[in-house]
């Protein structure tokens, strides 16, 4: 007997969020927000919702790797944008597993900064850090992710402009209020 066909089968999507670094800053590197929907959709993405201009974006995909989808989304950009621009994709456990490792509780958003990390780094120079981190500042690196208590401001860390040197992988920042907002992006995405 010929096999039934499936009624009704949908491919399961998996929830990521998308952190691109360096788009829309000074005026270089720009991708529009809504040509990045149109080009993550065009990568088979729903649900696409971008917070800001600096490359945050919550979307849900059938890719069950997200290492696949942060380098297709990669090589698009470069295809369509001629830049390279560093990607990182996180599933939503993922992003709520690196979010749950602030060890400075509801601080201040703008004083509050995550580096997520594109790997593990394998030596971090912590002694570095430490030396050149300002008295008032604190930091705490975990698995996945840096997190910067800064509260003279970002702009005036010493550390802040090393953490990339310091841990030895690439990094993309992003604020407290930021993360928070990513964060009821993947509610609502549910």
């Amino acid at each position: 007997y010929p096999p039934k066909k499936a009624i009704g089968l949908r491919k399961t999507l998996n929830l990521y969020v998308v952190l691109l670094r360096g788009i829309n800053v000074g005026g270089k590197n720009v991708i529009p927000m809504s040509a990045l929907v149109s080009m993550l959709e065009s990568l088979g993405c729903q649900y696409v919702k971008t917070y800001i201009q600096s490359g945050n974006v919550v979307v849900k995909s059938a890719v069950s790797d997200g290492a696949v989808l942060q380098q297709q989304i990669a090589d698009e950009i470069e295809h369509q944008h001629g830049f390279a621009s560093t990607v990182l994709v996180m599933s939503a456990t993922e992003f709520e597993l690196v979010v749950a490792q602030n060890p400075f509780g509801d601080v201040e958003g703008k004083s509050l900064h995550f580096f997520f990390l594109a790997s593990d780094p394998n030596s971090p120079d912590l002694t570095r850090m430490a030396e050149i981190k300002a008295q008032s500042e604190r930091f705490e690196l975990g698995k996945r992710v840096l997190i910067l208590y800064a509260p003279e401001g970002i702009g005036r860390s010493r550390l802040a402009a090393s953490v990339e040197k310091c841990v030895g992988v690439g990094t993309t920042a992003r604020n407290w209020n930021t993360v928070q907002k990513l964060r009821s992006m993947i509610i609502e995405a549910g």
